[in-house]
């Protein structure tokens, strides 16, 4: 792995966290908006930290989840899997996207 590929991975990573963070900011802020609304009144520093935590934890679990779902597809680790005993399988080359239900 060259220097400059391993540094635009973490630049891009770097990115990615910026970005949950600011996500799990707004969504924090919007969802205590929301709770003033209804009428639950002020919320303590332990409940700005607890829901903080929440909806930080949340996104992390998303993007997180997400990214190996992706690399899974990108490194072709879906197509390794051994499906024979799956018995939607049988006859998949004769189907086309028509005959799927979703």
């Amino acid at each position: 792995m060259t220097k400059t590929s391993r540094g635009g991975r973490l630049v891009r990573l770097l990115r990615s966290l910026v970005l949950a963070v600011a996500i799990s900011a707004v969504s924090t802020l919007g969802m205590a908006a929301y709770w003033r609304l209804i009428g639950g009144g002020e919320m303590s520093l332990h409940g700005w930290i607890a829901m903080g935590l929440g909806v930080l934890g949340t996104v992390g679990l998303a993007w997180g989840l997400m990214a190996l779902a992706f690399r899974s597809d990108r490194d072709g680790w879906d197509d390794r899997v051994d499906n024979h005993l799956d018995p939607g399988i049988e006859g998949s080359e004769d189907r086309k996207d028509d005959d799927l239900y979703y």
